[in-house]
């Protein structure tokens, strides 16, 4: 990937009101709530909404309380995205932003 141009590192809370039914007695963080990160940090890096997810790749799980932390770069006319667990590739793909 081309050198990272705004990261972002989140946590989603382990009371987070999602999270029991995604999956009952071994929660994961729903991939929707990844991209929702990819959103939040795309509004906070360049003022755009997210318009369009062109690719997503989910390839390994958050868990509730753990920190992940966002990469996106310009690519294209694109924004891509890594999201990452320390070196764990959790996520990865791209989206189009609009104002």
């Amino acid at each position: 990937m081309s050198p990272v141009s705004f990261q972002r590192v989140f946590r989603v809370a382990v009371d987070h009101p999602s999270l029991p039914g995604h999956f009952p007695g071994s929660p994961l963080v729903p991939g929707v709530m990844l991209l929702e990160q990819v959103a939040l940090a795309l509004r906070e890096w360049r003022g755009e909404r997210l318009a369009r997810v062109l690719e997503a790749k989910f390839v390994a799980p958050l868990l509730p309380g753990q920190d992940a932390t966002i990469a996106l770069t310009e690519a294209n006319g694109r924004v891509r995205f890594d999201i990452r667990r320390d070196d764990t590739l959790l996520a990865r793909g791209s989206v189009e932003g609009a104002p």
